[in-house]
């Protein structure tokens, strides 16, 4: 959520996606602004009496994907091409891109390039109206779904990639409240309606296991 920044100025790896103002999805995003402002993350999640889930989950992902963007944003200057040869979360885990479109064989590339790869991808499921309807009355796809929790699984990555290979320069930068606060966020929700298979969490399983369990 934009409030964890302050008002603070910060360079985004990507343009920020607005949600229009006065859209139904406006009030959602102001909505969970506001539960998240009282700190109970586990509360801020839930889906809001009579909303539509995937409204709810489409609001939610372009939350994070801000938010994603502007932690990235942060440490760019010490993700480069030298420093992360290939996008990985520690020395177990690794990460080729695909997106079944433009590149169909996933390749190894090095992390800020498949960071790079991911956000655009992300940004352009966002932009799509027939995916991601912003009109009121509009539905939702059948594949939505599948969508969002690829979409998470994704934005997952670079938490992951963020806390494994830089998280001495979040450090040094005092940007390690929003982080873990952010990350919590997003784990609490994908929690609450299962949307990212616990194997593709496995990287930050301790990490989640320790943020987690003071709430539950």
């Amino acid at each position: 959520m934009s409030f964890l920044f302050g008002n603070r100025s910060s360079k985004t790896f990507k343009p920020k996606k607005n949600i229009p103002e006065g859209s139904h999805q406006y009030e959602l995003l102001k909505h969970a602004e506001a539960t998240l402002g009282s700190g109970n993350l586990r509360m801020a999640v839930m889906l809001p009496d009579g909303e539509d889930l995937n409204e709810w989950v489409a609001v939610n992902a372009v939350d994070f994907f801000n938010q994603i963007n502007m932690l990235y944003g942060t440490v760019t200057d010490f993700c480069s091409e030298d420093s992360c040869p290939l996008m990985s979360a520690g020395l177990k885990y690794e990460y080729h891109w695909a997106d079944g479109t433009n590149i169909k064989k996933p390749i190894k590339c090095s992390a800020p390039k498949y960071i790079d790869y991911l956000m655009t991808w992300v940004q352009d499921q966002l932009d799509d109206e027939t995916l991601f309807p912003s009109k009121i009355g509009v539905p939702f796809p059948k594949n939505f779904m599948s969508v969002a929790k690829t979409i998470l699984k994704r934005l997952f990555r670079v938490y992951a990639h963020i806390y494994h290979q830089h998280f001495d320069a979040v450090m040094q930068l005092q940007e390690e409240a929003h982080l873990n606060t952010s990350f919590k966020h997003f784990i609490f929700f994908v929690q609450e309606f299962n949307l990212i298979d616990r194997k593709e969490l496995a990287p930050l399983q301790e990490l989640i296991e320790k943020l987690t369990t003071k709430d539950r």
